[in-house]
């Protein structure tokens, strides 16, 4: 069985178009939905996914309405595959049940294997770069080291609390904790 899912951006852009293609494709059953594609909760998509069984196929107009990015896509065919689901592109002519499609894909899921280890690399070249130059990542400290310093002052006094001093500097317990750790 064909099934299909459309996806426009906005409210003001109609999937008709994208259903029609589905529909002339040979889809059975199109779900569609109006959401972006950067929005993780697509109810229509997930309620796709759950609706297709062995030996059907999701065809989408185009690879961009079914996935937010490269390695998206690539998780969410894999999961087809795994499921004895084929996947279907009209627009790029992807065919899953196919091995040339097959092999297509595999091409794609290497490329967006290239692309996260890219990204990785960089990110810890520049990591390291920054470390070179004496910048450390990380949030600071919602209170410094001053500010640590007195509160552990104020807690010299028995008839002060904890509470009273986390209150006093508007930070939590457990914030003035670490603080006080990381100046004794």
């Amino acid at each position: 069985m064909l099934i299909g899912y459309a996806r426009v951006s906005t409210q003001d852009q109609t999937a008709e178009f994208q259903v029609d293609a589905l529909e002339k494709a040979g889809c059975e059953q199109v779900f569609q939905e109006k959401v972006t594609g950067k929005s993780k909760e697509r109810p229509e998509l997930s309620q796709c996914l759950r609706t297709l069984r062995k030996g059907d196929v999701l065809v989408v107009w185009k690879l961009d309405r079914l996935a937010r990015s490269l390695k998206d896509l690539v998780e969410i065919v894999q999961d087809l595959n795994d499921r004895e689901i084929g996947f279907k592109s009209l627009t790029e002519a992807i065919d899953t049940t196919s091995s040339g499609g097959r092999l297509v894909f595999h091409i794609f899921g290497a490329l967006a294997e290239f692309e996260h280890d890219l990204i990785r690399e960089r990110t810890k070249a520049g990591l390291e770069a920054a470390r070179a130059r004496g910048r450390k990542g990380g949030r600071k400290p919602a209170m410094s080291d001053a500010d640590a310093k007195k509160a552990a002052a104020m807690l010299s006094d028995p008839k002060i609390t904890k509470r009273e001093v986390a209150e006093h500097f508007k930070v939590s317990r457990t914030t003035l904790n670490a603080s006080l750790a990381r100046v004794s």
